[in-house]
């Protein structure tokens, strides 16, 4: 992706709240997560309460329950736009969430939300970035994702009227992007088929996760995950000092001989051991 695009990318993104990118990926890596997935799209049951939808599957856990999707998580289209936006506010940033959805016929809208409301609070830049994954074509009959553009800039108060919305219609393959801050909500599947997607989204690395990637990928497990997965999941340490075991980073538990007795390390922004080098020197100098 060239400086071109991704400046392209990035004002759409800004500005309208949303972008598609188109045939990310083949058919055969989509082919090979959907395998993986249909075992647990099978044995889980369907969600239950009005937001997750009533006729709708859910799942998370699906960088070892699909393993191929972790070429979808850390796709090389998507992390500069993930540092792009989410970077200059955070040391580094996160997996918030992996989740499969499927919305089977019959399924209603869900309400309409902004993902970064998880979190309370004002907020004056952006704290999540999702990303959905079609493994189906996404249309308007099959509960294509609805957007409403620009509606980042909405009044919190003012509610969307739903002839505003964007369907993010899109062949599968694709993925479509969105901001924390911007309305959205699974559509309605009136057609006469499943409408299968997943869903990663990724927020700034010192907030709390949706999905708890500690529980879901422990440290026997984790360790055998390509490093960029390892440091989405949050097996890194967040500066200054965020995050760590026994006042290390969180990686040091990939060590089959990890002591239980650690040093704790200094994990500094640049900026904080510049000072803090400053005030030793001042001392020593007195």
């Amino acid at each position: 992706m060239g400086a071109s695009s991704d400046s392209g990318i990035l004002d759409a993104l800004r500005s309208k709240g949303y972008v598609v990118l188109r045939n990310l990926v083949n058919s055969e890596v989509i082919d090979q997560v959907n395998s993986e997935l249909e075992p647990w799209f099978k044995k889980t049951p369907k969600c239950q309460g009005d937001f997750y939808g009533w006729q709708t599957t859910r799942f998370g856990s699906l960088l070892t329950k699909a393993p191929s999707s972790q070429e979808l998580a850390s796709h090389k289209r998507i992390l500069p736009i993930l540092k792009a936006i989410l970077g200059p506010n955070c040391d580094w940033f996160q997996l918030n969430l992996s989740q499969a959805t499927r919305i089977h016929p019959g399924g209603e809208a869900q309400p309409a939300h902004r993902d970064e409301d998880m979190w309370p609070g004002p907020k004056s830049f952006e704290y999540l970035i999702n990303v959905i994954w079609a493994l189906d074509d996404f249309t308007l009959d099959n509960g294509a994702t609805l957007i409403w553009p620009r509606s980042q800039f909405m009044a919190r108060e003012k509610r969307p009227d739903r002839k505003f919305a964007e369907a993010a219609e899109m062949a599968r393959g694709s993925a479509v992007i969105f901001l924390g801050s911007t309305l959205h909500c699974g559509g309605a599947n009136i057609s006469a088929l499943p409408r299968t997607g997943i869903n990663f989204s990724y927020c700034l690395g010192w907030l709390k996760q949706y999905e708890n990637q500690f529980l879901a990928y422990p440290p026997k497990v984790a360790r055998n995950l390509p490093r960029t997965i390892q440091d989405l999941i949050g097996y890194r340490i967040h500066r200054p000092n965020l995050g760590g075991y026994e006042n290390q980073c969180p990686s040091v538990l990939f060590n089959e001989d990890c002591p239980d007795a650690l040093p704790a390390i200094d994990a500094l922004t640049p900026e904080i051991e510049e000072r803090l080098k400053a005030l030793r020197e001042k001392a020593a100098a007195a």
